[in-house]
C-alpha cells in the first residue's frame, strides 16, 4: 500500500546509501553540509509520516513495519560512518556501541512480544532518548561541516551520552517488560 506516508517512509532507506556517501570522507566539508540537509530532511519526513497517516486515517500494517526500521537503519548507518571516519573517537564509541545493542535487542524483543500478543508503547523517556540521539547525529554531521566550531561537536559529543545513558535506561525498561512474558 504506497501511501504518501509510507513513500516517506520508503524515501528515508532509499536515503541511507546517498547519506553515507556523503558522509564516507572525513575532510569532505561539502559532503557534510549535504548529509546534514538530508539528515534534516529524513527527519522531518520521519515526523510528518506519522502525522499524515494517523490524520487521513490510513494508518497501515507497512507503515507501522517500516517506520521503527527506517528509523534504525538511518541512526545505525549514521553511527557506524561516524565511527569509520572517527567523528566519534575513542572512549565514545562506547556511547555509540550502547545506542546500537540496545537498538538490536529492543527490535528482537518486540518482535518476541508480539508474538505473545504483547504491546509495549514507546515512552516518554524513549522520546527523549530519541530526541538525544537524533539531534546528537545531527550535531555530529554538522561538525564535519563546520570543524572550526568545537561546540558544534562536542553538543554533538555530549548528547550522544545522553542518548547512551537513556538509552541503557529505556532498554532496561523494555528488557523488564519482557521477561515477564517469558518462560
Amino acid at each position: 500500500m504506497l501511501t504518501l506516508p509510507n513513500l516517506l517512509t520508503l524515501s528515508r532507506i532509499f536515503a541511507v546509501p546517498l547519506l553515507v556517501f556523503f558522509l564516507w570522507w572525513p575532510d569532505w566539508t561539502v559532503g557534510h553540509w549535504l548529509a546534514f540537509a538530508l539528515y534534516c530532511v529524513a527527519g522531518i519526513t520521519d515526523y510528518f509520516d506519522g502525522m499524515l497517516a494517523r490524520a487521513s486515517g490510513r494508518v497501515s500494517r507497512l507503515g507501522i513495519f517500516l517506520d521503527p526500521i527506517a528509523d534504525k537503519i538511518m541512526v545505525a548507518a549514521v553511527i557506524l560512518v561516524l565511527v569509520h571516519t572517527g567523528i566519534i573517537p575513542s572512549i565514545h564509541v562506547l556511547a555509540a556501541l550502547v545506542i546500537l545493542l540496545r537498538e538490536i535487542m529492543v527490535s528482537g524483543l518486540r518482535e518476541f512480544l508480539a508474538g505473545v500478543q504483547v504491546s509495549v508503547p514507546v515512552s516518554r523517556l524513549a522520546k527523549w532518548k530519541t530526541t538525544f540521539q537524533m539531534v546528537s547525529l545531527g550535531a555530529l554531521i554538522l561538525s564535519g561541516a563546520l570543524p572550526s566550531l568545537d561546540f558544534v561537536y562536542w553538543t554533538g559529543i555530549v548528547s550522544l551520552w545522553a542518548a547512551a545513558v537513556l538509552t541503557a535506561l529505556t532498554g532496561w525498561d523494555y528488557l523488564r517488560i519482557g521477561l515477564r512474558h517469558m518462560d
